[in-house]
C-alpha cells in the first residue's frame, strides 16, 4: 500500500459529479480528506491523501485526469529548527492533524511529519518564527 498526498482543482462543470464515489468502488482507493473548498457550481479545491496499491492510485488518477480534475501533488516539507524551539505550544494549537503536539511527559514539541499536510498554519502561529516550509 502507498499512500500519496494531492491537491484536487475542480472545475465547476465537474463540482457536482460522485467523483470520490468512483475513486472508492472502481480503483479500491481508500481517501482521507483533510480540507476542502467545494460546492455545486463552481470551482473548488480538496486536500487529500490517498491510499491504495500503486496500480490503483495510477489508475485512479488517469481517472481524474479524464474527468477534468487537476492533481497537484503535496512535495512540501516542514522544517522546524527544535534546538531554538521554546516548547510553548503555539503552533500545536492550529495544527489540526496532530502532526505538531507537546509531549505530556516532558512538555517537549513533537512532530510527526506522516501526519503533516503542510497547510503551513503553525508557520504563522510560531511567534518565534522557527517553522518553515520548504519546496
Amino acid at each position: 500500500m502507498k499512500k500519496l498526498r494531492f491537491i484536487l482543482e475542480f472545475p465547476p462543470e465537474c463540482s457536482d459529479k460522485p467523483l470520490t464515489y468512483h475513486l472508492v468502488k472502481d480503483y479500491d482507493i481508500k481517501i482521507n480528506i483533510l480540507r476542502g473548498t467545494i460546492s455545486a457550481g463552481k470551482e473548488g479545491k480538496l486536500l487529500v491523501e490517498f491510499e491504495a496499491l500503486e496500480e490503483n492510485l495510477e489508475g485512479g488518477r488517469k481517472f481524474l485526469e479524464s474527468e477534468g480534475i487537476r492533481l497537484v501533488p503535496i512535495d512540501r516539507q516542514v522544517v522546524l529548527e527544535k534546538e531554538k524551539c521554546i516548547h510553548c505550544g503555539a503552533c500545536t494549537a492550529v495544527c489540526f492533524t496532530g502532526a505538531l503536539i507537546l509531549s505530556q511527559t516532558d512538555w517537549q514539541l513533537l512532530f510527526e511529519p506522516d501526519k503533516c499536510v503542510a497547510c503551513q498554519l503553525c508557520v504563522e502561529a510560531c511567534p518565534l518564527n522557527l517553522i518553515t516550509v520548504s519546496f
